[in-house]
């Protein structure tokens, strides 16, 4: 709020994007081993079971996004991102190779994306330093929230659909999250 011009400004959105990629990760990684449920919809690491899109929508709650819990959580998975940005800001890919994708999105540069999959959504976190991370609440084996690799990303290799969004360098959305903007999740209808 005390930001009075252009370069004060985008220092301070650079500064926090700095913050919520340092930050962000080791929040998702608080919950790594708590068991996934469909239906789960725990709001502590470890107290219960959570689901994909509650691990998502929790994790954004905590790190101070003002999202409507349970209603962003109930979200297909492009609704979800689109929550936080226009579809020109997404990405979209049907049917590319894997290798192909994970490159595309390492090329796009550093990064924490929402990802959504054919049935499933996450957290794709592309470090400065290069790789990637799929941090999410797997629906299969082991059945909890993991913290995989390129390498061993198995839903994230096995999607035929993925669409991504990298909120955490859209200065819009980080722009947003320091001024406590409310982010009103969209109705399946169209509203």
């Amino acid at each position: 709020a005390q930001a009075r011009t252009a370069r004060e400004i985008s220092d301070i959105i650079t500064e926090s994007q700095t913050t919520l990629e340092a930050t962000l990760p080791e929040m998702m990684r608080c919950w790594l081993g708590t068991p996934w449920d469909f239906n789960g919809t725990c709001e502590t690491p470890g107290s219960g079971k959570i689901a994909c899109g509650y691990f998502v929508s929790t994790i954004l709650r905590d790190a101070g996004f003002q999202v409507e819990r349970f209603r962003l959580a109930q979200q297909p998975s492009q609704r979800i991102i689109g929550t936080f940005m226009p579809r020109k800001k997404m990405t979209v890919s049907a049917g590319l190779d894997y290798d192909q994708f994970v490159d595309q999105a390492t090329d796009r540069g550093p990064g924490i994306r929402i990802v959504g999959l054919d049935n499933h959504v996450a957290f794709l976190v592309v470090p400065e330093s290069g790789g990637i991370r799929f941090i999410h609440s797997s629906g299969a084996h082991p059945y909890c929230v993991v913290d995989e690799d390129r390498e061993n990303a198995g839903s994230l290799q096995r999607s035929s659909y993925r669409v991504t969004g990298n909120f955490t360098r859209n200065p819009e959305v980080t722009h947003g999250w320091l001024i406590g903007q409310k982010w009103p999740t969209r109705q399946s209808n169209g509203n």
